[in-house]
């Protein structure tokens, strides 16, 4: 969230970036009421202050009762009025996007995004590839007809080999994080709407969430939302950050946006497994950018390990979202689609989800500022399965297991079952 003060001394800059996002704000409004919370403000201070004079007074024997019952009265009246003004206040500044960082290039939607680089060979068979589905078929990986007689549309089974191949890729790199100092948390997927609002999914993302109306609680697309809001109200120390996280959550989603788009096999899914990387830190952005590229690395690393080409792509301002300062897309090369497709996000948010969920830290110079938040998708599965499948695939149909999974898939090649 961006606090008035800020919007109001950085108006332009602020409705551009709104406008490069593809968001509409409703401005007169929010300087309007931000106008009319300032005024009733100094009016309450002005009567309360009135008040307590009077009672002074009272206590010496010479208070007016009868203005004091009129004081009291209005201050109610203006005290009312000004909770509202603020609820009105709160939800237009909830609409509001954060600022994009000078490096972001401005585009309207994905045709706006910059390719960064290459990273990896793309291989080149000497026969026919199958896609992800025909193998996972071939191989007995997964069932996706039984998974949505049983869970719906989009609901799949993985099983044998493809079973083993999901957690061995999740086990790999929540364990390679931890080493490198990441603190491993296993994350809640049911969480409450206010974390929701807090990492900027709402009030935007709403129809993408599945809500638990009976409960009241929400099923969380990324463990970004828990996680991020894990110091949510809390004022740390600045000694104490940065606080990294390496977590793993189930993850849910919708899919309300994208009727009609990859409608088959194992890459668009409303449940899937997912290991996160979150840092919240200090307010220093040349530091906070910093570890974006600290996370990036962490992403790219395990691509290398895998042995899959990838590409980098720098996010525009219209396919950034709102919460976002600067974005790394990772597409990594899937030999059914002949194309790269998305399988890692890195975000750096600056202050914006630290002010909607009130984190907070003590800096050194005695003065508490809000917290910087960034996150990254480490692993995200089965969507990484395509493209360790299609990838490492040979001509008699059988798949290589790439060698820093075998550990734990248990074997160096998973081959047609022999009847």
């Amino acid at each position: 969230m961006l606090d008035t003060k800020f919007i109001r001394e950085n108006l332009e800059a602020v409705q551009k970036a709104a406008l490069n996002k593809n968001r509409k704000v409703e401005w007169d409004k929010l300087l309007d009421f931000d106008d009319r919370k300032k005024e009733l403000g100094k009016k309450i201070q002005e009567l309360r202050t009135e008040r307590n004079e009077l009672a002074g007074d009272r206590g010496q024997g010479t208070g007016d009762r009868e203005k004091g019952k009129k004081i009291k009265e209005e201050l109610k009246k203006l005290e009312e009025e000004e909770r509202e003004v603020n609820k009105e206040l709160n939800r237009i500044l909830l609409t509001v996007p954060n600022v994009p960082h000078p490096s972001v290039p401005v585009g309207k939607d994905e045709t706006g995004n910059v390719e960064v680089r290459k990273e990896g060979k793309i291989p080149h068979f000497d026969f026919t590839p199958l896609d992800h589905i025909e193998l996972i078929k071939k191989l007995d990986l997964a069932d996706l007809e039984r998974g949505g007689k049983v869970g719906g549309f989009r609901a799949y089974f993985l099983k044998n080999e493809g079973a083993l191949l999901e957690m061995a890729v999740l086990s790999y790199t929540f364990q390679k994080l931890a080493q490198k100092g990441y603190t491993p948390i296993i994350a809640p997927s049911l969480v409450k709407e206010f974390t929701l609002f807090g990492n900027g999914q709402f009030p935007w993302g709403r129809e993408e969430v599945y809500h638990l109306e009976k409960d009241d609680v929400y099923l969380a697309g990324t463990a970004e939302v828990p996680v991020t809001a894990y110091y949510s109200g809390e004022t740390l120390n600045e000694k104490d950050l940065p606080q990294k996280f390496v977590a793993f959550s189930p993850c849910f989603r919708r899919e309300a946006g994208s009727y009609g788009k990859d409608t088959k096999g194992l890459y668009r899914l409303h449940q899937f497994n997912k290991v996160e990387q979150v840092i919240i830190t200090t307010s220093d952005e040349e530091n906070s950018l910093k570890f974006h590229e600290e996370l990036q690395e962490n992403s790219e690393s395990i691509l290398k390990d895998l042995r899959l080409p990838y590409r980098v792509l720098l996010m525009c301002t219209g396919d950034m979202g709102e919460p976002q300062v600067k974005k790394y897309d990772i597409e990594t090369w899937m030999p059914g689609k002949n194309a790269y497709g998305e399988t890692m996000s890195n975000s750096f948010m600056g202050d914006f989800q630290a002010r909607r969920l009130n984190i907070r830290y003590k800096a050194k110079d005695g003065t508490t500022k809000f917290a910087h938040t960034l996150n990254n998708t480490a692993v995200a599965s089965p969507r990484i399965l395509i493209a360790i499948l299609e990838n490492y695939q040979q001509k008699d149909g059988s798949v290589v297991v790439p060698e820093v999974l075998r550990p734990f898939v248990g074997k160096e090649k998973i081959e047609v079952k022999q009847i």
